[in-house]
């Protein structure tokens, strides 16, 4: 299969094209520990945080192009939120990104996850015989889905096709 190489800040940028997309039945944070899948799953979304995670994306978008320069940064996905804050700090550019608008890093890919999984959750209610996945906040379904447009919209205006298939294939 032909594999993406992707520069860790737009693994942070797919993750917000992704709720925007699709949101298959499958764990949020497959593979995270215990105490992390706690932390997304009972993370309030707020219009406030709202407005500061548009303005840190918006500024990561602005930055991303010139941070991928190295598309063949062949890091490992983060398996906790730590290792997710650790990636997303080592770029300075993109700390300095999302602090600007107001968030810490931490808060900002919690956030991510949260729109993440609470997207998957209003997939979910919308498939026939579907229903709230356990421990997740019907509040939190309902805010992506009034929101949801603005985040595809968001999405849209921060996707980037730097660093696609460069042509060079690996074997998975």
């Amino acid at each position: 299969f032909s594999m993406f190489r992707l520069h860790p800040l737009q693994t942070v940028l797919l993750m917000v094209l992704a709720v925007a997309l699709f949101a298959p039945p499958a764990s949020v944070a497959q593979g995270f520990p215990d105490r992390d899948t706690h932390e997304i799953g009972s993370y309030v979304l707020t219009e406030a945080g709202l407005a500061k995670y548009t303005r840190a994306t918006q500024n990561l978008g602005a930055i991303e192009k010139k941070l991928t320069g190295d598309c063949d940064d062949e890091e490992e996905s983060p398996q906790s939120l730590d290792e997710s804050v650790a990636q997303m700090n080592a770029i300075p550019e993109a700390r300095a990104a999302i602090t600007s608008a107001g968030m810490t890093t931490r808060e900002y890919i919690v956030f991510t996850w949260s729109l993440f999984q609470n997207g998957m959750a209003a997939w979910t209610l919308s498939q026939p015989g579907g229903s709230l996945p356990p421990g997740t906040s019907m509040a939190n379904v309902d805010f992506y889905r009034a929101h949801e447009a603005a985040l595809q919209k968001l999405s849209q205006e921060t996707a980037s096709d730097a660093c696609e298939d460069d042509g060079s294939e690996e074997v998975v």
